[in-house]
């Protein structure tokens, strides 16, 4: 005998009201008696017109759906906000790329939430939608699955590989005058060849390997070729798994864990993941109130995790090689003696059981005992000019100084440091300070990513540092410090720094250093006007208002801590 069917929260008391307007609106859409009965899925949508990274969005979907009603539930497609880092960056000095994310999980919160649906199935892409899902999934607390809907192809010029990698290293080229804008224009023209996101290990990446190692994605399905085989594979499993996991109750708190965000950060350490994933971790633990500290996580786990791929931007690995090795099941598998193998996941297995099941993975993935570097890939740097701490990836660790020195120049935004490396202005031995750029600063964390691209494209980026509060990208490389916290507009250090200040950051020690008399640092804190909250009405003007700090994940509220042990 099948056991007994759960009670949804989707089924109203017949006679009610709220039964009663609900049966008329849905039976309008043709759904029948039995329908209004069955489990209730939605499938989170960013499909959008404005970027490739959600162009294939909707044939997912229908994939998805498809599986969901087989599996004899009802799904119900749901559109959200759909941000792109390099298209909805345009306006604002890319201001609304961060709040982008908290819109989206509360956009998520409305629609599934206020239509107390059971269930959902999120299709991540670009950089904000997996973690505005995550978060959204630890909020609501409902039964989910992370679909990542994958990278897109990259083209070719002259017989050898293009990605968007290189088209945005390539302003700084042509700034330099190491290539002409016809060179530029073609690169353009080839990078990209199909839908997806960035093809290496940026933000997009990093977060659907994150979901996966939380446990929120299928075990396998990550890093996955957008619209290949395996991606639909996957999407299919998931809509049939989604269904067995309302009637289990399996719900992401159960999921996320201390030792579920343990595991994704030994994920991201292996392969030199994004350092925006340090803040999307800790707004996905808040979100869950699981009381665990990422930057306390980087500093313990990451003298004992190795780096164990490459992958680009930190090497030449291409993200394609690192998903026929194995992808995230892959590093698990050899991350198996360190990670925690009883956290569950959300194929009702806990990853010792899924580790076991899985293939040895392919040599791109280096063994533990034989990794490409033994050094921390992604460092947490602290010190008088980043008190509370700052990120630093340093990738293949190998190719970094020991101890980095120079004169610092401020610039008040991209704009202008752009403006000052066009010019000539950034030479050897310089530290470039964008300040005043953060979450309350900006407000929305203004980019700052654009800028050192084009310190690298130029081949600056062993010789000239960038140190900021505003927004880094997860394809950037080179010396540069991100995420310094407290930001300027909130009273941090970085907001005092002047033309000329010697800076030391010391990359074994894991400090960045102003090498300013702390006495002429007071009397310019007192000097110093006060924050002036720029002029916004609409959006952004909400977010510098409700945003929390960068390391409490720059969330909009700060939810109570109650996590399981």
């Amino acid at each position: 005998m099948s056991p007994p069917k759960r009670p949804l929260r989707s089924n109203f008391a017949p006679g009610t009201p709220r039964w009663a307007v609900r049966r008329a609106q849905w039976k309008a859409l043709g759904l029948t008696d039995a329908d209004l009965e069955r489990p209730k899925v939605a499938v989170i949508n960013t499909s959008s017109e404005l970027s490739s990274c959600f162009s294939h969005l909707d044939g997912v979907a229908a994939c998805v759906k498809e599986a969901i009603r087989a599996a004899g539930a009802l799904a119900f497609e749901v559109r959200t906000a759909a941000p792109s880092d390099f298209i909805t960056s345009a306006g604002r000095q890319g201001r609304y790329i961060l709040p982008s994310r908290d819109l989206l999980v509360n956009d998520i919160e409305v629609q599934v939430e206020g239509a107390m649906l059971d269930a959902m199935v999120c299709l991540a892409s670009c950089d904000k939608t997996g973690p505005g899902q995550l978060m959204a999934a630890a909020r609501l607390d409902i039964p989910t699955l992370v679909v990542a809907c994958g990278y897109q192809p990259h083209g070719e010029l002259d017989g050898r590989a293009v990605d968007i990698e290189e088209v945005y290293e390539s302003v700084g080229k042509l700034g330099a005058g190491h290539i002409s804008i016809e060179r530029l224009e073609a690169l353009c023209d080839v990078a990209i060849r199909g839908p997806g996101v960035c093809a290496g290990m940026g933000t997009a990446n990093t977060m659907h390997v994150a979901a996966e190692a939380l446990g929120l994605a299928l075990p396998g399905s990550t890093p996955v070729l957008a619209n290949g085989e395996r991606m639909f594979v996957f999407a299919r499993a998931a809509g049939r798994r989604i269904v067995e996991m309302v009637q289990e109750d399996l719900r992401p708190r159960a999921i996320l864990t201390p030792k579920a965000f343990e595991n994704a950060v030994m994920a991201g350490l292996a392969l030199s993941a994004s350092i925006n994933l340090v803040r999307h971790l800790q707004a996905i633990a808040s979100e869950a109130r699981c009381p665990v500290d990422i930057y306390e996580l980087y500093d313990r786990l990451g003298p004992r995790v190795p780096l164990l791929a490459a992958v680009r931007p930190n090497g030449e690995t291409r993200i394609e090689e690192l998903e026929a090795a194995g992808g995230t099941l892959g590093v698990m598998k050899r991350l198996a003696g360190l990670v925690h193998r009883d956290a569950l996941t959300v194929s009702g297995r806990a990853w010792g059981e899924e580790i076991a099941a899985a293939p040895v993975p392919g040599p791109v993935i280096r063994p533990v005992d034989d990794p490409v570097s033994r050094k921390p890939s992604v460092i947490v740097m602290r010190g008088n000019l980043a008190p509370e701490g700052s990120i630093l990836k340093l990738g293949d660790a190998s190719a970094k100084q020991a101890i980095f020195e120079g004169r610092a120049l401020v610039f008040g935004s991209q704009e202008a440091a752009l403006e000052a490396l066009r010019a000539g202005r950034l030479v050897p031995g310089t530290v470039a300070v964008l300040a005043g750029m953060g979450c309350r600063g900006g407000p929305g964390m203004a980019l700052a990513s654009g800028f050192v691209a084009a310190v690298d494209g130029a081949g600056l980026s062993t010789t000239v540092a960038v140190i900021t509060d505003g927004q880094l990208s997860g394809l950037n490389r080179g010396i540069a410090i991100g995420q310094v916290a407290p930001e300027a507009a909130l009273g941090g250090p970085l907001g005092l720094v002047r033309d000329g200040d010697r800076i030391t950051i010391d990359m074994v020690a894991h400090r960045v250093r102003l090498e300013v008399d702390e006495a002429e640092l007071e009397s310019r804190r007192r000097a110093a006007p006060a924050h002036r909250p720029a002029d916004e009405r609409g959006w952004l003007h909400i977010y510098e208002r409700v945003v929390q700090p960068i390391t409490a994940g720059a969330v909009l509220v700060a939810p109570e801590k109650d996590c399981p042990p």
